[in-house]
């Protein structure tokens, strides 16, 4: 029964060991994919007022706030567009990121399909496009210079968990808590691991007091020296003949 017991404790211990290691784990492979957008994003920012309006980046990374694209793409799914080099490598039915020149909304980022192209005076291509909601096409059609990239990925809702990580409660439960917790936990460790140094350190000392007393006691019970050892022998007849 006992040890039954113990086995099903050894198992408890076992099973909460395992579940501490994929939480770590997994809080640190979430902190090195944001440190990761958060270190390209400050190059893309260093490069960009470097280059300015020349910096064209190689991947681009959106976040769908209109349901213009549903319900292939819709609010808050997160999109990965890369740079396209020649405008008419884009195809009819890609869905594209760029930069509207509509008046209505001139400026902003778009991301909606291509229904068709057209070339216009100078002989430049011009990409037409439509949302998969809209019923009409876009009233303005997109150059080379205002096309941001192709769209190649869409990662559902995670524009939830970007919304929740800007918030201060998402920054504190997500990044700032799993910091203090790695922290702690290596903390502990070098305590414990410095606590089993001077008990080592001590066990040896006391270890080496022991042997010296003993060493000593054996010393002043018995000399070793050989004239000692007969000096000895005759200081005991001595003794024993005055108790005598």
């Amino acid at each position: 029964m006992d040890t039954f017991v113990k086995t099903q404790k050894n198992n408890y211990i076992w099973i909460l060991n395992y579940l501490k290691e994929v939480f770590s784990w997994t809080i640190f492979s979430i902190l090195m994919v944001i440190g990761a957008l958060l270190l390209y994003y400050f190059v893309s920012i260093r490069l960009y007022a470097a280059k300015g309006d020349k910096y064209e980046p190689l991947f681009s990374v959106y976040t769908i706030v209109s349901g213009s694209m549903t319900p292939t793409i819709n609010v808050y799914d997160v999109i990965i567009n890369t740079k396209v080099k020649d405008i008419n490598d884009v195809k009819i039915n890609d869905v594209v990121t760029f930069i509207s020149t509509w008046e209505v909304n001139s400026g902003m980022t778009v991301t909606h399909r291509v229904i068709g192209t057209k070339v216009l005076d100078n002989g430049e291509t011009c990409l037409i496009t439509r949302g998969d909601y809209n019923t009409g096409q876009d009233q303005s059609c997109v150059k080379k210079e205002n096309l941001i990239g192709v769209t190649r990925a869409v990662i559902p809702k995670l524009g939830n968990i970007q919304a929740f990580l800007s918030s201060r409660i998402g920054w504190l439960l997500v990044v700032i808590l799993p910091i203090l917790y790695l922290l702690g936990k290596n903390v502990l460790k070098i305590v414990k691991l410095a606590a089993n140094q001077n008990e080592k350190e001590m066990q040896s000392e006391n270890s080496k007091n022991t042997l010296q007393v003993g060493n000593n006691k054996k010393d002043k019970s018995k000399p070793k020296d050989k004239y000692l050892e007969e000096a000895y022998k005759d200081l005991k007849k001595v003794k024993r003949r005055k108790l005598r």
